[in-house]
C-alpha cells in the first residue's frame, strides 16, 4: 500500500520537474528548481525503502532520505531570504550548505559501522517494508544540528516580521509551512515508531504548490521582470502591478519617482487618495484603452517620465500585469520646451505673416470691389450693403436651423460676398452705366462678368486663403445669377445643383436691386419688393429661402430705413 502512495508521490514530483522545464522563461528560479530535485530524490528513497529487502539497502536509502533536513531546509531557507528581499553573502551559503553536506557525510561514512545506526529492522507487512532505526551514538549529531537551523529558520521569520509589507506575505508562509510542517510530523513519527512515514506525502503537496506558484513567483521578483540590458540600470525606476492595479514589487530607485511606495505594501491596491498614485491608475486606464503609451508628471523640480509594457508569464498564460518604467526626464523635457518655444515662435510669425497676407489681399478684393462700384453708377454701394445683408440672411439661416448650413461656411459667405460682381471690371463702361434699357447683345457680354469673378476669385486667392474658403468665394461669384428654374447663367444649373452659397447671395443680390434706386428705376416699396421675392420663390430663389427671408425680412427693412437705399 505504501510502495503504491509513494510511487505515485514519485510520479506527481516528476510530472511537476517536466511541467516546470516546459516553462518558457528566460530565466529559471534555481531555488524552486533545487527544491524539486532535492523531493524527488527523498520520495525516490522511501519509495525504494518500502520494497527493500536488506538492511544494507535500507541504510543508504535512508542516507538519501536525510537530504530532506540537510540540503533541502538549506534551500528553502535562501528561499525565504530571497522572497522578503535579502540578498545572502556567498559566506552564509557555504555555512549552511557546509553544516548540511557534513551532516550528510557523516550518515554516509557510518555505513559499515554502528554508529549512527547501531541496528535497522525490517519488517514485512501488508503495506510494504516497515523500516525502524536503532539510533547509535553519533545519531546525537542530529539535535545540535536541527536546534542550528530551526534557530536560522526563526531568524528568517523575525527578518520577516520586521520587513512586513515589501514582501508577498501569502507566497512567504507557503513555503515557510513546508518545513514547519515536516518536523512536527518527523516528531509524531519519531514518537510513535510507524515504520513508515507520511513525509513524503509533504512533499508531494509542496511539488503541486511549486507547479501553481511558479508564475506567480516571477511576479514578485522585480529582477526577472526588467530587461536583461536594464537590469543595472539604477538611473530608472521599475513598478510591476497586476491587471487588478495591485503593487507587486518595485525596485529602490521607484521609490525615488513614486514616493506613495514607501508606504504600500505588496498585493495592495495602488492608492486613490494620492495624487501620484491616481495619476498612475489613470495612465493604467488610458492605456487599456489604446489612449496612451507614456505619460509624464511633476515632482517638485523633476519631471518623470513613465513608459509601460504589459506582460505575460509562461507560453500558455495571459497578461498578468504591466512594468512601468519611469526616469527623470528634466533634460529632455527642458530641451522640448526650448523646441517648443522656437516653434510657438515661428508658428506665430507664420500666423502673423499670414494675417498680413490675408488683409492685404482683403484691401485688394475690396479696393476692386470700390473700383468696379465708382465705374458702376447704376449700383452705388451695392457692395457694401449686400456684404452688411448677406450677415443678417446668413444669422437667420443658422436661427432657424433648416439648412445644412455650418457657422463657418456663414462665416466664408459673408467674407465672399465682396467678391461677387469682381468680374465687372472687365465689362466696358458704355454698357455698365447704360442709363436705360441694355440690349439682348449688351445682355450677353454683361452676363460674362459672372463667369469671369470666379476667374478673378481664384487669382486674388488662391494660395492665400483656405482651400474651402476658396470654393465658396468661387460659388458666390460664379453661380449667384442661377436660378432655382435652370433659367439663369452662366451654366443654367438648376435646383440643388447651383451650390448653396450661391442660392444665398441670389436672395441679398436680388433683394436690394429691387429696394435701391438706380441709374434706370426708383426704388421699390418694401412691400412690393416682399411680394417679388415671394414670388420668385421655386422660381428664382430655393424655395427653401422663403421661410428664411420672411424671418428676417423686418430686419432687412430696418437696416435700409437707418442706411439709405
Amino acid at each position: 500500500m505504501m510502495t503504491i502512495i509513494y510511487g505515485t508521490l514519485l510520479f506527481v514530483a516528476i510530472v511537476v520537474l517536466i511541467y516546470i522545464a516546459q516553462k518558457d522563461h528566460d530565466n529559471i528560479d534555481i531555488y524552486q528548481w533545487t527544491m524539486l530535485l532535492i523531493m524527488s530524490v527523498v520520495i525516490t528513497a522511501y519509495w525504494l525503502r518500502s520494497q527493500v529487502a536488506t538492511a544494507d539497502g535500507a541504510y543508504i536509502l535512508q542516507c538519501f532520505a536525510y537530504f530532506d533536513s540537510t540540503y533541502l531546509l538549506c534551500v528553502v531557507i535562501l528561499y525565504l531570504l530571497h522572497i522578503i528581499g535579502i540578498r545572502t553573502w556567498p559566506w552564509v551559503k557555504i555555512v549552511l550548505y557546509g553544516l548540511a553536506s557534513l551532516h550528510v557525510l557523516v550518515v554516509f561514512f557510518c555505513y559499515h559501522t554502528d554508529l549512527y545506526y547501531s541496528s535497522i529492522i525490517l519488517t514485512e507487512s501488508s503495506m510494504g517494508t516497515a523500516v525502524r532505526t536503532v539510533p547509535g551514538p553519533l545519531k546525537i549529531l542530529h539535535l545540535p544540528y536541527m536546534a542550528v537551523m530551526v534557530g536560522v529558520l526563526m531568524a528568517v521569520v523575525v527578518l520577516a516580521v520586521r520587513r512586513r509589507g515589501t514582501y508577498p506575505l501569502l507566497h512567504f508562509i507557503a513555503y515557510l509551512a513546508l518545513p514547519l510542517l515536516t518536523m512536527v510530523l518527523y516528531g509524531v513519527e519519531l514518537l510513535l515508531d510507524t515504520g513508515f512515514s507520511l513525509i513524503p506525502l509533504l512533499y508531494g503537496l509542496g511539488a503541486v504548490m511549486i507547479a501553481l506558484r511558479y508564475d506567480k513567483a516571477h511576479a514578485y521578483d522585480i529582477g526577472f521582470l526588467m530587461a536583461e540590458s536594464h537590469r543595472e540600470d539604477e538611473e530608472k525606476g521599475y513598478l510591476a502591478v497586476s491587471p487588478e492595479r495591485e503593487f507587486l514589487a518595485c525596485n529602490r530607485r521607484c521609490r525615488d519617482f513614486l514616493p506613495f511606495l514607501k508606504d504600500l505594501q505588496v498585493d495592495e491596491r495602488l492608492p486613490r487618495e494620492d495624487e501620484l498614485g491616481r495619476k498612475i491608475l489613470k495612465f493604467l486606464d488610458a492605456y487599456e484603452k489604446g489612449y496612451a503609451l507614456r505619460t509624464k508628471y511633476k515632482l517638485g523640480d523633476m519631471t518623470c517620465i513613465a513608459s509601460l509594457v504589459p506582460w505575460g508569464l509562461g507560453r500558455s498564460g495571459g497578461q498578468q500585469g504591466y512594468l512601468l518604467e519611469i526616469y527623470d526626464g528634466t533634460e529632455d523635457q527642458h530641451n522640448l520646451d526650448i523646441l517648443s518655444d522656437f516653434n510657438r515662435s515661428l508658428n506665430e510669425e507664420v500666423r502673423e505673416k499670414t494675417r498680413s497676407i490675408r488683409e492685404i489681399q482683403r484691401k485688394v478684393v475690396l479696393g476692386m470691389a470700390d473700383l468696379i462700384e465708382n465705374r458702376d453708377s447704376n449700383t452705388g454701394g451695392h457692395v457694401r450693403r449686400t456684404s452688411d445683408i448677406i450677415s443678417i440672411i446668413v444669422a437667420e439661416i443658422l436661427r432657424q436651423g433648416k439648412l445644412p448650413l455650418t457657422e463657418q461656411q456663414g462665416r466664408d459667405i459673408i467674407r465672399a460676398a465682396p467678391t461677387h460682381d469682381l468680374g465687372k471690371i472687365s465689362i466696358e463702361n458704355n454698357i455698365l452705366n447704360k442709363p436705360g434699357q441694355i440690349t439682348e447683345e449688351e445682355f450677353a457680354i454683361m452676363k460674362l462678368h459672372a463667369a469671369k469673378s470666379g476667374e478673378l476669385v481664384k487669382i486674388l486667392l488662391d494660395g492665400v486663403e483656405r482651400e474651402s474658403f476658396v470654393q465658396v468665394a468661387y460659388n458666390v461669384a460664379r453661380y449667384h445669377h442661377e436660378r432655382w428654374d435652370g433659367r439663369g447663367y452662366p451654366e443654367g444649373l438648376v435646383g440643388s445643383m447651383i451650390p448653396l452659397e450661391a442660392r444665398i447671395m441670389a436672395v441679398a443680390d436680388v433683394y436690394d436691386a429691387l429696394v435701391s434706386k438706380r441709374i434706370y428705376k426708383e426704388p421699390l416699396s418694401f412691400e412690393k419688393t416682399a411680394a417679388i421675392m415671394c414670388e420668385g420663390m421655386g422660381t428664382h430663389f430655393d424655395p427653401r429661402l422663403k421661410p428664411v427671408f420672411l424671418g428676417c425680412r423686418e430686419e432687412l427693412e430696418q437696416y435700409y430705413q437707418q442706411h439709405g437705399r
